[in-house]
């Protein structure tokens, strides 16, 4: 058999070793977006723009983790997977920088952006309608945390928290690259 043959049918014995870190990762990024999704519908937290825009990256990067997991459990090829890893510890890297930029806005280290407000409203069929939504809109400001744990003097705010979650999925998606170049 020549190296190429040989080299595609290593690809394809079995399992990863990038499955069981890209699984964790995944499984770290699907309860976080879900908790930030049940902190705003269940608790009421209005998210801010930079807060939307901190969820993107969990959009991104997530399907590429979904996309690595799949193939490392099916000993799909090592390009694949770590394709999909190295994109999705970019988009996590990425929500990082944006955790820390909005952390660093509410704590006043510097300004946060001029443009922050709260989410849009629904389309309104009728001037009551638009009156009702207009009455119902809460206006969020980027530069002030509606919540810090562990204590409200020096607790991170969820921005915080999200910044310091995306560099654990970026250091994750890595450390499962790291352990995939283990096969070739």
């Amino acid at each position: 058999m020549d190296a190429t043959v040989t080299h595609r049918t290593a690809d394809l014995a079995g399992p990863s070793p990038a499955l069981l870190p890209a699984g964790f990762v995944l499984l770290l990024g699907v309860v976080v977006i879900a908790a930030a999704w049940g902190f705003q519908i269940i608790g009421g937290y209005v998210p801010c723009a930079l807060c939307l825009q901190e969820r993107i990256p969990y959009y991104v990067g997530l399907p590429l983790v979904l996309v690595a997991v799949v193939a490392a459990q099916r000993g799909g090829p090592a390009w694949l997977v770590r394709g999909a890893l190295i994109l999705a510890a970019i988009a996590f890297a990425y929500g990082a920088a944006l955790g820390v930029y909005h952390a660093g806005a509410e704590w006043r280290w510097w300004d946060g952006p001029a443009d922050c407000g709260g989410g849009g409203a629904g389309a309104a069929t009728s001037t009551g309608d638009l009156l009702d939504q207009l009455n119902k809109i809460q206006i969020v400001s980027c530069t002030d945390a509606p919540f810090r744990l562990p204590n409200a003097d020096w607790g991170l705010s969820f921005a915080g928290w999200n910044a310091v979650v995306c560099v654990v999925l970026t250091l994750g998606s890595l450390f499962a690259i790291a352990r995939d170049a283990r096969r070739a």
